[in-house]
């Protein structure tokens, strides 16, 4: 009950109240300064948004996500969208570069992630990658673990997801072979356009569907009461409460 593998997606509920997610990807994409005629993957792509970007700097590129929702977006842009398990990726020494925006922190087991980025990288090959760090919508999950409380439902379910400091994140990296040239932790608010109940919606979905329809009102209530004091402002616009972690790191040659 308590997976982040619960969470579902809806291509049109995503770009109408997750946009923001590819809209602020413009520093890691700097980061990775994709090369014509490099091969690349985009792990965790989405809807293709920024995988289209990659493209345009004329990569060759294949997105994989666990979301075939989103997928089916991601291929009426043309691109090479794969459905694939982020924990279980497949390839084999075919990548001069991965990069991944805003999903590595929905995958759990992040050694199993990490070994299949090693695996999938050419010698030389480099992982760039920006995800939640620790830290991240810490008021959104307290007020949420409030509300299981008060309404005896599944606290975990608020929170499932993997948010390293860059520190520990650095050292596994390490640990697995890479060199990490560069990785930190940053304070991001985040303007929520469609407001808080639209972010609750999409990204913890699965929370509010443990109650029954008569409940979830108050529910979703009680969470927007505690959070309005420190994350909406005061001309009435939310912002989330995100840290983000970015991190650079490559596969030695031998």
């Amino acid at each position: 009950m308590s997976s982040a593998r619960q969470q579902t997606w809806s291509a049109a509920g995503y770009d109408e109240n997750a946009r923001f997610v590819s809209d602020l990807g413009g520093e890691i994409l700097r980061w990775l300064a994709p090369q014509p005629g490099e091969r690349i993957l985009d792990l965790g792509c989405g809807d293709g948004a920024l995988t289209a970007k990659l493209i345009e700097a004329g990569a060759d590129v294949v997105g994989v996500d666990a979301s075939e929702q989103l997928l089916e977006a991601a291929r009426q842009r043309g691109l090479d969208a794969r459905l694939m398990d982020g924990e279980a990726l497949t390839f084999d020494s075919e990548f001069d570069a991965v990069f991944s925006n805003a999903a590595l922190h929905w995958m759990t087991q992040p050694q199993a992630v990490i070994d299949g980025v090693k695996r999938a990288l050419k010698l030389g090959g480099r992982f760039v990658a920006e995800f939640g760090g620790h830290g991240n919508v810490s008021a959104i999950v307290t007020a949420m673990r409030s509300a299981a409380v008060v309404f005896k439902g599944e606290a975990s379910l608020a929170g499932p997801w993997f948010y390293p400091t860059d520190a520990d994140y650095a050292a596994m990296l390490e640990a697995s072979g890479f060199t990490v040239r560069r990785a930190g932790l940053f304070y991001r608010p985040t303007p929520l356009k469609t407001g808080i109940e639209g972010w609750l919606m999409t990204f913890r979905k699965a929370f509010f569907e443990q109650y029954d329809v008569m409940a979830r009102d108050a529910v979703v209530e009680h969470v927007v009461n505690l959070l309005r004091p420190t994350l909406q402002n005061a001309r009435g616009e939310w912002l989330a409460d995100y840290v983000r972690l970015r991190v650079d790191a490559v596969l030695p040659q031998p």
